[in-house]
């Protein structure tokens, strides 16, 4: 270890000596080694991993199975795990539902709308349901409206965020929110917008609102659904939205392993990699959008989610589409905006304060993975390594 201490010093230094890294005639690991040691992160805190696609040779590794914080390059195996569990069509539902009965045109009982986990229910589709419901026949309701969110359980949050994550990274977690609303209770919120909506469109409600389950035995009335998938993960990962991410990390729990919790999504992600033959040693899928400061990942085990996500047909389109472009689209649109790298590296970023990431592919030929870590992480001298780095493979 000391050894290997004294090598990394010793970079760092002729680096800084020569104040542009390694010539561009050295060997190309050796260029790479020089992009990543002025990054101004520890080199026991920085993993990164290259592998050529077309030889599937090993191109470059530094600590490649350190288990290290991975910031937002937790969605890559998230989106990974969705698009292979549900596929890219699967859509989310949000419905109406009937507790009584239909006596002319008066529902004679309660309304529930159910809520699935959509991150993207807007007032539109509330007004969609509402006409639906009219254009049904329904001109009033006897009972109350009762929004059920119960398809996930009430955490707002995952475990390991900072208290300020919540509201300023991610609105309150709900299987039932219009808008991405910033109410703290934000199913009873919709349920209070629908009823509205309902009014709206011509239909009378004599009750009021409250929060609650489907009952046994309600109708279907009613429904809207989500994009599809490949939609909903394309928005993820090219803006790094983290609502979105801790969203499908529960729809996979409530769908595959039927309890809606972040935990039991989290294993489902897990039970993905490792059924991909991901190694998971180092691994901790805590929530989805890797806010967490409990995730873990490793460089070796995110190129295996890029492997495998671009050798399933069926999944390799839409988690392609989803990587942010260098110089034109996402999160990597104000990045390395010049030749070679604009328009040929298409890579998840990650950032925190513990952490700096990059991941992806390099002109369909190279897989890697760059995980460094910090406390605070360096951000933009990280930034600009991983930048230098990804130019290198793109120049190749």
């Amino acid at each position: 270890m000391r050894l290997r201490l004294l090598a990394c010093a010793a970079l760092l230094a002729a680096v800084a000596a020569s104040g542009a890294g390694a010539s561009p005639t050295a060997p190309l690991a050796q260029r790479l080694a020089a992009a990543l040691a002025t990054s101004g992160v520890e080199w026991s805190r920085s993993g990164a991993l290259v592998v050529d696609l077309r030889s599937r040779r090993t191109i470059y590794a530094q600590n490649a199975w350190v288990s290290l914080v991975p910031a937002s390059n937790e969605k890559l195996a998230v989106s990974y795990a969705a698009l292979t569990a549900l596929g890219p069509s699967y859509r989310i539902e949000t419905s109406v539902l009937g507790d009584g009965r239909l006596v002319d045109s008066v529902w004679r009982g309660d309304l529930v709308l159910r809520g699935r986990g959509d991150p993207t229910l807007e007032a539109a589709d509330l007004t969609d349901l509402a006409a639906q419901l009219r254009e049904a026949g329904l001109a009033a309701v006897t009972g109350a409206i009762v929004g059920d969110e119960s398809f996930f359980d009430g955490r707002r949050t995952a475990y390991g965020w900072k208290p300020q994550f919540y509201l300023n990274e991610s609105p309150p977690i709900s299987a039932l929110s219009v808008g991405r609303s910033g109410s703290r209770e934000p199913a009873l919120a919709a349920t209070i917008a629908f009823r509205k909506a309902l009014r709206k469109a011509g239909v009378r409600v004599h009750g009021g609102v409250r929060l609650g389950r489907t009952p046994a035995g309600a109708w279907p009335l009613a429904s809207v659904l989500s994009p599809s998938l490949r939609d909903l993960v394309h928005a993820m990962g090219t803006e790094s939205d983290n609502y979105t991410a801790e969203l499908l990390i529960k729809e996979l729990g409530a769908v595959v392993a039927r309890r809606g919790t972040t935990p039991a999504g989290a294993a489902v992600v897990t039970g993905v990699l490792r059924a991909a033959r991901i190694p998971l040693r180092g691994v901790r899928i805590v929530d989805g959008s890797g806010l967490s400061r409990l995730d873990r990942l490793t460089a070796g085990a995110i190129v295996g989610v890029l492997q495998a996500a671009l050798a399933d047909p069926l999944v390799a389109p839409s988690f392609l589409a989803a990587l942010p472009v260098a110089g034109r689209s996402g999160t990597l649109e104000g990045r390395m905006r010049a030749p070679p790298a604009r328009g040929r590296v298409a890579a998840k970023t990650g950032t925190t304060s513990l952490a700096s990431a990059l991941s992806g592919f390099v002109a369909g030929r190279f897989a890697f993975s760059i995980l460094q870590n910090g406390n605070p992480v360096p951000r933009w001298s990280a930034r600009a390594s991983q930048d230098r780095f990804a130019a290198i493979l793109a120049s190749q």
